[in-house]
């Protein structure tokens, strides 16, 4: 029976999270239309409140697409906050979407936390959900506490927690553990 590597999900994972960091940043750089924030609803006032942002880039052969339907820039806390946010990633050979609801980039270390209904899908086949996903820009590494599901043509794996690992090349999937692959091949 084909097994489904693990190890193979490390770059699909990263390459995908590590993109959606990019993109991220490049809201930050990016020209910006800024609009009036509400400061009555909100907890703190944001610096600088962009609605409907919308943001295309070609860096060499990867192209990408950001929306989010509101980001709030909080320049003393270092931090930009989005919400509804998708990511459309067009490389070569693959292409990725990632989703959530909300999420927040700190500005000197471009390290990204995306928060609430958390989904990565990529054009082969794989599928990453949970409700919390980090991304450590210093370490390569992208990490989550909370429960995850990993789908994939050949298999599903469920479990408590990840830790992609970059440098490694090392996907760890946490907690009790739950594994079905099926014996066929992808179509």
């Amino acid at each position: 029976m084909p097994e489904l590597q693990p190890r193979r999900f490390a770059p699909i994972i990263l390459a995908g999270v590590g993109l959606f960091a990019a993109v991220v940043g490049g809201v930050l750089v990016v020209n910006r239309r800024a609009v009036p924030v509400d400061t009555s609803r909100a907890s703190s006032p944001a610096d600088l409140a962009v609605r409907d942002a919308n943001i295309r880039e070609e860096s060499g052969k990867v192209r990408w697409h950001l929306t989010a339907k509101q980001a709030l820039v909080f320049d003393g806390e270092g931090r930009t906050n989005l919400r509804e946010i998708t990511v459309e990633v067009q490389e070569p050979d693959r292409s990725w979407t990632i989703l959530g609801d909300e999420g927040d980039v700190l500005h000197e270390r471009n390290d990204i936390e995306i928060r609430r209904h958390v989904v990565l899908i990529s054009s082969d086949g794989l599928r990453l959900e949970t409700d919390v996903l980090r991304w450590s820009n210093a370490d390569k590494r992208v990490w989550t506490d909370a429960p995850v599901k990993i789908t994939h043509p050949r298999g599903v794996v469920t479990g408590l927690g990840l830790d992609v690992r970059m440098a490694e090349e090392t996907t760890t999937v946490g907690g009790r553990v739950q594994a079905v692959f099926s014996g066929r091949s992808p179509s």
